[in-house]
């Protein structure tokens, strides 16, 4: 056999006839992609048998011109796989795409290519590239603190992540090895000017003084410093209140929502969104439910082991139940999987539960095409903001019913999960609405308390 490249194309006929295409169009892209990297690769090929990143560059660049960017991008996982299987075949020593990728530690191939086609590659790549998880001079003693406050019955998933942020820093700064760890905290808030960074750094300090006092009981704790959590707190973000309005174009464009290779997915979302408006779910709670955990005949949902290890099970208006039996009728005659332990939400084109990642962004993507939220960024209503509009809406209905919610706060606190009131408080946002029926409530009952004349308004 010739070595690669070969002028008449053997090589590639052979490879294209063991991938099996169901496509009877497909062979024609992919020979049209291989042949035309094969071109580059004799135009521009130094060294025989030996593929560099430039030639690889290249390609991308001229093909770059002609295609769009998803056209480039599946053209360049044909030529990756391609590249693969002449590895196999001892044609060529090595396939650059998995060099770079085993050289910067990337996610995935198509980072990769679109870093080789950014206007400074060699800085888009360093941008991609991934450490070691705990690699750092402080890796051990932050890992194996996780693992004991883990062993202890903590979660203690928001500290990890602030350890392997930190973890990471450490590691794009050797330099900072020798130092002790109040400079190695200092040149880390230095990193990023946010309050949220400072705050983060401050609870993160925190966090490193237990490792060592856990490592070494003589040393004495760090003392808290409230100030940043204080900044942070000035600048938190007002909840955003859906009106009814609001809520009904949402839920519309939830059963439009355009999916031609997913037919489950707009009744999905759209069963997602009314549990999330008429229950106060959480997204990670809608994505852990199972069939087991609907039972249609009580009206009760069970949400299990979800914040604080907290189970619950929640009685639901009769609008949300009507939605939901129509959703499990529409998912049974789909033919999802029945278990009962098998998810509530499922994917019909992934064949897997709905992730809460995958469920953010379905439901972020409804509230721009709404035109509620930016097209770009995080900024604007959130999803949350939901729940916090259930809280609103919950204590709205007490007040015209003439009931007072301050008694019903426990039980409200019960329903969305939280430990005490005091987390419920939080959710409670003063609206024009509100603010009216307390003030009649106010003019009904307190006058009398007070002595004052109910024609005196106050």
């Amino acid at each position: 056999m010739n070595a690669w490249p070969d002028t008449d194309g053997r090589t590639i006929a052979r490879y294209l006839g063991q991938l099996r295409l169901r496509c009877s169009t497909s062979p024609i892209y992919y020979r049209q992609a291989l042949r035309t990297f094969q071109e580059v690769v004799i135009r521009d090929q130094r060294t025989p048998g030996q593929l560099g990143r430039e030639v690889l560059e290249t390609w991308l660049r001229e093909c770059a011109m002609h295609w769009p960017m998803a056209t480039l991008l599946h053209r360049a996982r044909i030529v990756n796989r391609f590249l693969d299987f002449l590895v196999g075949e001892a044609l060529i020593v090595s396939n650059p795409i998995a060099d770079l990728r085993a050289e910067y530690h990337a996610k995935s191939d198509k980072a990769i290519v679109r870093s080789l086609l950014a206007p400074d590659p060699d800085q888009a790549l360093e941008a991609l590239r991934q450490f070691p998880p705990f690699g750092s001079v402080l890796g051990d003693l932050m890992r194996n603190h996780i693992a004991l406050m883990q062993a202890r019955g903590y979660r203690y998933q928001t500290q990890a992540r602030w350890f392997w942020r930190f973890d990471r820093f450490l590691q794009a700064h050797p330099e900072l090895a020798g130092e002790s760890v109040s400079i190695m905290l200092q040149h880390w808030a230095a990193a990023r000017s946010t309050a949220n960074h400072a705050a983060e750094c401050e609870k993160l300090a925190r966090a490193l003084a237990k490792a060592h006092h856990h490592l070494d009981p003589s040393t004495k704790p760090r003392r808290p410093d409230p100030r940043p959590a204080q900044q942070v707190a000035r600048h938190w973000r007002r909840p955003y209140i859906y009106s009814p309005e609001e809520v009904r174009r949402l839920l519309d464009i939830a059963l439009t929502y355009p999916s031609p290779r997913s037919p489950l997915r707009p009744i999905s979302l759209y069963t997602m969104l009314v549990l999330t408006y008429c229950a106060g779910l959480r997204l990670g709670e809608l994505a852990r439910l199972n069939l087991a955990d609907i039972d249609l005949q009580v009206g009760t949902i069970t949400i299990r082991e979800t914040k604080f290890f907290k189970s619950r099970i929640l009685p639901l208006a009769d609008s949300a139940l009507s939605a939901l039996r129509e959703y499990l009728e529409v998912r049974r005659k789909a033919k999802m999987p029945q278990s009962p332990e098998s998810g509530l939400f499922w994917h019909d084109q992934g064949n897997a539960r709905y992730t809460s990642h995958s469920i953010a962004w379905g439901l972020v993507d409804i509230l721009r095409r709404a035109g509620i939220k930016p097209p770009r960024g995080k900024t604007g209503p959130r999803i949350h903001d939901l729940r916090h509009s259930f809280v609103v809406n919950r204590i709205l209905q007490w007040y015209r019913a003439g009931i007072n919610p301050q008694e019903k706060l426990p039980f409200l606190a019960t329903y969305l999960g939280h430990r005490d009131i005091h987390s419920t408080l939080v959710y409670i946002t003063v609206t024009q609405e509100i603010l009216q029926e307390a003030n009649e409530r106010f003019r009904t009952f307190g006058a009398h308390c007070l002595q004052v004349s109910e024609a005196v308004q106050p």
